[in-house]
């Protein structure tokens, strides 16, 4: 004799995929659109994917953060740190990896920023991150000095590396098209490009044309709108950032980037301004 949970578990069964679970889908017309979940940075991991879930988006770039045990300031810190990344259980990513499919969200990326004083452990271990998380795509706020170290490390793992640029004109750090290109040369195929349209225009660069010449290197993009010469974030449509010219790039092209909302700007209730920008998305696809 069936119990009421084994009648109710059934009955769920039988329902069609539509009707059991409403699954998010933000594919508009070949664009992924998605996010950066540091755009919920505010919130716990649970509580950033139900946010996704609540703005209707279907795809994430995992931040680090969500992770990661909250980094102590100073030496200690930094050692303790250290010590997880090199010691956590790779459990803890694989059942990172059924939350997001529980919840219908393609899980693309995992952001971890490798540093100059990572350990070669500590650059092995987010590469055993990422096949843990059953992603091929790892970004990362990294310099082009730590990114020639991290390249036989990525052909091994066979994990595309996409660097993140900034407008910190420093040298050594990413921000225009000639730091990128240092990254690449004489690399493998597997040190690539994370595209942040917003950091990008800051620093003076055309987000447009960068994308249509390294489309091929580009392993994501961020959206985000800011003022050119280092100007503030500022919501979508606000500022310089040619977010809907890039947007309708991708579509004529059919290029099989996924465009992430990175929410940054200064607002209010993070899952409301995450709509916003992907109401300003939509309509730039319309």
């Amino acid at each position: 004799m069936l119990s009421r949970r084994d009648f109710h578990r059934l009955a769920i069964a039988a329902l069609p995929a539509s009707l059991a679970i409403a699954k998010p889908d933000s594919k508009i017309h070949g664009v992924q659109i998605g996010a950066q979940s540091y755009s919920f940075r505010d919130r716990s991991l649970d509580e950033a994917i139900k946010g996704l879930v609540d703005v209707g988006l279907s795809e994430c770039e995992l931040w680090q953060g969500h992770i990661e045990p909250k980094e102590a300031k100073g030496a200690e810190g930094r050692e303790a740190l250290k010590k997880w990344r090199t010691s956590v259980s790779m459990d803890v990513f694989k059942d990172v990896r059924k939350k997001f499919d529980d919840a219908g969200i393609r899980l693309y990326a995992y952001n971890y920023s490798f540093r100059d004083e990572f350990s070669d452990e500590e650059i092995q271990r987010g590469f055993d991150m990422a096949h843990a998380l059953g992603v091929t795509r790892i970004t990362a706020s990294s310099t082009v000095t730590c990114a020639k170290r991290v390249d036989p490390f990525a052909a091994k793992a066979k994990i595309y590396v996409g660097m993140h640029g900034h407008d910190n004109m420093k040298e050594g750090e990413f921000n225009l098209p000639p730091s990128f290109e240092a990254a690449m040369n004489g690399s493998s195929k597997y040190i690539g490009i994370n595209l942040d349209i917003g950091h990008f225009t800051a620093a003076g660069g055309d987000a447009v044309e960068y994308l249509k010449k390294m489309h091929e290197h580009i392993v994501t993009l961020h959206l985000k709108d800011r003022k050119k010469d280092h100007g503030a974030n500022l919501p979508f449509g606000e500022g310089d950032t040619p977010i809907k010219a890039v947007l309708k790039t991708l579509e004529e092209n059919r290029w099989p980037i996924p465009a992430n909302i990175e929410y940054e700007y200064k607002g209010g209730d993070t899952v409301e301004e995450v709509k916003k920008c992907y109401e300003y998305c939509k309509n730039a696809l319309a």
